[in-house]
């Protein structure tokens, strides 16, 4: 495996890595060597969580050797605890002997499964461990048929009685069993440990984590504080935090401190509060028990407090249904004062609480007549006391700065008892998610990094996470240019608009020019074809009218939906959860079925297929954006969250000015379009098409809040007929490309090289059966499910090379084949011929080098062999550098100008510098430099956007050589200028 030497730590890399990869990992490296926090933005098909995993665990390795060899030194605990909360017990911190420990999170278990997959491709094996609740771990026969809390209850009950056999080995287990750990595992793997062995998988994690190099988890046990609280040993001092797909972690974030509670759930508490005084009375009764927990004033003093809140909350006045009743944060703690519950009492409630579940839960299995064969209920009591704790979170007031008070009536259509009736509902919302990620600047965590294929801008989130990122990457994709087709598509086939803001999206003209427009689409585009509306509203009417109208100036009767289904068999996104397998599996049967020419996939932006699946190859050939995402303005918590920002900004004091409501509510549209967008190009040969089908997004700051890898493909488009005839020919091209394109060495798969999952299963296409594409079939993958595998070049091979960050091949070039890659053969014949010439050669570091291009003057060019090639470079560049940037052979005759004998020291500098520019840019980067020297000599561009532009290009590692080679030709009245850029895009000390 080849070996990268990256801030001085020899990163073991199973792949030959692309540049946007060595950049990852070196950010990656930088956070962590100097503490620092890190914002990480690497588009999906850039192999990031391989680059994270691979930079995380060589720099852990830096500080020693991984505790897989090394149990009896780290510890394991010396037994088992006999109940969950024994569990809880704090090892020493000898144990982890001081190093670093990784926590590695996501927000699914299904995310993190493909995690420690691109964990199995890596040479490092430290000691892991993975975390799950008792819902995806427990084997008891009674207790893993129940759901949550009381499920935990069951659990915690079996466990104190003795009467769990699976509870009662792990102690046992893990005495003899000491190498767990040492090879990647998933919870499946713990599962069938436990069902062949015995001990229960959920306490034999919870035992593991305290003795891991690196630990995976979902977000909640980071998140919440109970959860965190749990992580027993852990030196938060040492802890480095990850999280993955960290797009959605700032609403996250603000949801888990921020509570909703419907009168509905109170009546149910006070129902509870009224069974514990039944139970107590029969208790006491019976066993003549004088125990404080079964002293049923308790539970009268409880429910007597629940029924006052519901009654405080009925008298609550609300002037304006739509608006409700709205008051700052703090007003919660005058509203509960009446009710005589302050910090002190609250602790006491919570007491009183959590006996209440215990006992509600021993009472149900006593009743029942055998322990846990009951289905369980949730304990909403438990509710109550997750409601206190957020309100006098650490016994202060501080935080309700951050928080608005809300009441507001809502008609309950849960269930047909309900129905008209109207029920009230007391929230206490969060507007700063920052409170969480504070928390561990409080524990002191080394480095968190936030990292994402969807993270930009980066600015606001910085922003709302109130936390300091001085790391951050935007980093390119691993494709050429010539695999992507981006266009903005402002108007229809008829010419009307498309826009779907809430001025025009009800009309009838709209809807059908958006239908006859996705005909059109349905036509060219070859295989799998993604449309995404803004909501379910905008879908269902959408498809509702297509599939009760035609075309306007047609004499066809076939509707504007049977038309699409003509082309491609339509699917669906459904509302409902559980029906959303279903949906997927039909979209592959359709996908199949070579009666058309594929399928459409009708889902909506952040619905499920926006955020989870991956559709790679013939899957997804194209993605359509039908408008912008909006949430409604409206609603409560949108408009409470966007006067909440408006104050924010306008006290900030600072020079960095806050998010302003509007923003952030544009800013999470754009990022829910970028969602979107991610579901296509997967991979380092995929190829596809992003269809904006909003005038809107031909605005600049739409354009400018896409993801940054996007933007440079970016083509507005005043005539469909120009979208229909550009993009016919890009699918093509590709298809064309792909029959000539010569059979690859060696095929590895996409899940295990550098496609980045988003957790739920890959939608793939079967290649046999589609006319566009030759890709190999569907094989099994190691979790039994069918992938669809990749070619990849043998210059991506898994080869024994120890390669310094210096001579990475350059992104988008590492597939290459050898004779486009050996360009210093080239170079070296065209220096040879300008030695044979008498010419004169302008000296590459006075100021008339880019002045040039603005000159009226025109030099004589001789040109020499290789007429085949484009003889547009030539002219787009300075005359100074036409003979060595070009891929002509030329020569700069004499000019009118004083020398005129050739300056040997500056013709092999330039042609120095200019062999290593064609060398390490790419071949979309390097028509990118010719285009800003086109820009430079039409006066469309000034030389200061010029430079800028330039600059960013030799701003990776690998290419700072450059950056600053090229200051030696930069005129003197703009040095100072170049000299800052340097500053900026140099390499950092």
């Amino acid at each position: 495996m080849p070996i990268y030497k990256i801030r001085g730590i020899d990163v073991d890399f199973p792949l030959q890595a692309y540049d946007c990869q060595v950049v990852y990992m070196e950010k990656v490296i930088q956070s962590l060597q100097e503490g620092k926090n890190a914002l990480l933005e690497s588009p999906t098909g850039t192999g990031k969580t391989l680059s994270l995993l691979c930079a995380t665990l060589a720099w852990r390795k830096s500080f020693g050797e991984f505790s897989t060899n090394s149990n009896e030194e780290r510890g394991w605990g010396s037994s088992q605890p006999s109940s969950s909360q024994s569990v809880s017990s704090t090892p020493s911190d000898s144990q982890r002997s001081g190093l670093p420990v990784i926590i590695y999170t996501s927000r699914t278990h299904s995310q993190l499964k493909q995690v420690i997959r691109e964990l199995k491709t890596c040479n490092y094996r430290p000691k892991m461990a993975i975390l799950g609740s008792r819902e995806q771990m427990c084997i008891h026969d009674n207790v893993k048929l129940l759901r949550g809390k009381a499920q935990n209850h069951a659990c915690q009950f079996v466990c104190k009685k003795r009467k769990c056999r699976h509870h009662s080995q792990v102690s046992e287990f893990m005495k003899k069993h000491n190498p767990l750990g040492n090879e990647p595992f998933d919870i499946e793997d713990l599962v069938n440990i436990g069902r062949t062995k015995g001990p229960c998988p959920y306490y034999v994690s919870r035992e593991l984590h305290k003795s891991a190099d690196i630990l995976f988890a979902p977000y909640n046990y980071l998140i919440d504080p109970g959860n965190r609280r749990s992580l027993t040993g852990i030196p938060w001092s040492k802890a480095v935090l990850i999280f993955d797909e960290a797009h959605n972690l700032e609403s996250i974030c603000a949801d888990a401190a921020s509570f909703d509670l419907p009168s509905t759930y109170i009546t149910s508490c006070i129902s509870e509060a009224n069974q514990c005084i039944d139970l107590c009375i029969k208790k006491r009764a019976i066993e003549k028990s004088a125990d404080k927990q079964f002293d049923p004033d308790n539970y009268a003093i409880l429910k007597a407090l629940l029924t006052k809140l519901e009654k405080k909350i009925g008298e609550v006045v609300i002037q304006s249904k739509e608006l409700g009743f709205t008051r700052p944060g703090n007003y919660i703690y005058e509203f509960l004062s009446d009710l005589n519950v302050t910090y002190e009492t609250a602790n006491m409630l919570m007491d009183t609480i959590d006996n209440a579940a215990q006992f509600l839960e021993e009472g149900n299995n006593v009743a029942n007549g055998a322990e846990t064969k009951s289905k369980g209920t949730v304990c909403r009591l438990e509710t109550i006391k997750d409601v206190l704790n957020i309100i006098f979170r650490d016994g202060g007031k501080a935080h309700s700065l951050f928080y608005r008070f809300h009441v507001q009536e809502s008609q309950s259509n849960y269930s047909e008892s309900f129905k008209a009736k109207t029920f009230r509902t007391l929230s206490w919302w969060c507007f700063n998610p920052g409170i969480t990620m504070q928390e561990f600047e409080k524990l002191g965590v080394r480095s968190v990094i936030l990292t994402s294929g969807t993270l930009s801008p980066l600015d606001s989130f910085a922003l709302e996470l109130n936390l300091e990122f001085p790391i951050r990457l935007e980093n390119p994709h691993v494709i050429d240019s010539d695999q992507i087709w981006v266009g903005v598509v402002p108007a229809g086939p008829s010419g009307y608009p498309l826009n779907s803001s809430f001025r025009t999206r009800d009309s009838l003209e709209y809807k059908q020019e958006l239908g006859n427009t996705i005909v059109n689409f349905a036509r060219i585009v070859p295989d799998g074809l993604l449309v995404f509306f803004p909501s379910y509203y905008m879908m269902d009417q959408c498809i509702e009218c297509w599939k009760s109208m035609s075309h306007a100036s047609s004499t066809q009767v076939l509707t504007i939906w049977e038309r699409i289904c003509k082309h491609k068999h339509p699917v669906i996104e459904p509302k409902q959860s559980a029906l959303f397998s279903n949906a997927i599996e039909d979209f592959e049967t359709k996908l199949r079925n070579r009666s058309t020419s594929g399928a459409i996939f009708f889902a909506v932006c952040r619905g499920k297929v926006s955020e989870g699946l991956d559709f790679a190859d013939q899957a997804g050939r194209a993605v359509v954006i039908t408008g912008m995402p909006f949430s409604t303005k409206t609603d409560p918590k949108v408009r409470l969250k966007r006067e909440y920002l408006d104050q924010q900004a306008s006290r900030s004091k600072t020079e960095l000015k806050g998010l302003t409501g509007e923003e952030w509510y544009v800013q999470q549209a754009a990022r829910a379009v970028n969602q979107a967008v991610g579901r296509v190009i997967r991979h380092r040969r995929d190829y596809g098409a992003i269809i904006f089908c909003d005038e809107r997004f031909l605005q600049r700051g739409r354009q400018e809040q896409m993801s940054y890898w996007l933007r440079p493909h970016v083509k507005c488009y005043s005539k469909f007929g120009d979208v229909i005839f550009t993009l016919t020919k890009f699918f093509r091209e590709k298809k064309d490309s792909l029959l000539l394109r010569p059979k690859q060495k060696e095929i590895f798969p996409v899940d295990e090289c550098c496609s980045d999952k988003d957790g739920l299963p890959q939608i793939t296409g079967s290649s046999s059966q589609s006319p566009i594409t030759s890709v190999p079939p569907p094989v099994q993958s190691s979790s039994g499910k069918p992938r669809l595998l990749i070619q990849a070049s043998t210059n991506r091979s898994k080869t024994d090379n120890y390669i310094p960050v210096g001579s990475i091949p350059p992104a988008n070039r590492a597939t290459l084949p050898n004779q486009f890659n050996n360009l210093q053969q080239q170079f070296k014949y065209f220096k040879r011929e300008l030695e044979t010439h008498c010419v004169e050669v302008v000296d590459l570091s006075s100021e008339e080098v880019l002045k040039l291009p603005f000159s009226l003057k025109k030099q004589k060019v001789l040109e020499t062999g290789n007429d085949h090639l484009d003889r547009e470079n030539k002219r787009a560049l300075p005359l100074s550098l036409c003979g060595k940037i070009s891929e002509k052979k030329e020569v700069i005759l004499g000019s009118t100008s004083s020398g005129t004998s050739c300056s040997g020291e500056v013709e092999s500098r330039g042609s120095a510098f200019l062999t290593q520019v064609r060398e390490k840019l790419s071949v979309a980067e390097y028509k990118d430099f010719v285009g800003f020297m086109k820009a430079l000599k039409s006066k469309t561009m000034t030389i200061t956007p010029a430079l800028e532009s330039i600059a960013k290009l030799f701003s990776f590692p690998g290419r700072f050589s450059l950056l600053k080679m090229f200051k030696d030709f930069v005129p003197t009245k703009y040095q100072e200028k170049y000299e800052e850029l340097l500053r900026i895009h140099g390499p950092q000390d």
